[in-house]
C-alpha cells in the first residue's frame, strides 16, 4: 500500500466502520444470549435454554446478553469487550480445546472469532456513533461553557475529531 491509500483509510470513514463492527458484533452476541437463556429468536444449539445459575452455560448467556446489548450501544464499550472476550478464550479453552487442537477439529470457530473480534474492540473502543462519544462529549461541552465559551483553539477541535 502506498502512502496515499493508507492516508484514505484514516479519518470519519473509519470511525464509522468501527462503529458497524461493533453493532453487527454486539448485535450477535447479544442474540446468543438470549438464545441460550431464552430460546429467542430461536432456541440454542443444545434445544433448551440453561438452567438459571447453571456453571458455565447460564452465567456466560448473562454475559453475552448484558455485554452484547453494551457493545450494540456503545456503552463501556471497552469494559465489555474485555469481560466479553475474556468469556470466549474460556468457553473455547473449557469447552472446545479439550476436543481437538484446532478450532475447526473441536467446533470452536465461533468461540474463537468471537474472543479475537471482542479482543480487537478493546483497543478500537465504539467508534461514531456510541453512546461512550455522547456521554463524553456532552461532559466536555458542559465543561467548556462552564469555563471559556466560545473559545476554542486548534486543540480543542483536534481533540473533538480524535474523540
Amino acid at each position: 500500500m502506498t502512502n496515499k491509500s493508507i492516508s484514505r483509510l484514516q479519518g470519519a470513514s473509519v470511525d464509522y466502520a468501527i462503529a458497524a463492527f461493533r453493532v453487527v458484533v454486539g448485535f450477535l452476541f447479544f442474540c446468543h444470549g438470549t438464545s441460550t437463556l431464552f430460546a429467542w429468536p430461536t432456541a440454542p444449539h443444545s434445544g433448551h435454554t440453561a438452567a438459571v445459575g447453571a456453571w458455565p452455560s447460564w452465567w456466560g448467556a448473562v454475559i453475552q446478553l448484558v455485554c452484547g446489548a453494551a457493545l450494540f450501544l456503545g456503552l463501556g464499550t471497552r469494559i465489555a469487550a474485555f469481560l466479553a472476550s475474556g468469556s470466549m478464550a474460556y468457553a473455547y479453552f473449557w469447552s472446545h480445546q479439550p476436543d481437538g487442537a484446532l478450532p475447526i477439529q473441536n467446533n470452536g470457530e465461533l468461540s474463537a472469532i468471537f474472543c479475537w473480534a471482542l479482543f480487537l474492540m478493546i483497543f478500537l473502543g465504539g467508534g461514531a456513533l456510541s453512546l461512550d462519544r455522547l456521554i463524553a462529549r456532552g461532559g466536555r461541552t458542559a465543561q467548556a461553557d462552564d469555563s471559556d465559551a466560545g473559545k476554542s483553539g486548534p486543540t480543542d477541535e483536534l481533540r473533538e475529531v480524535n474523540a
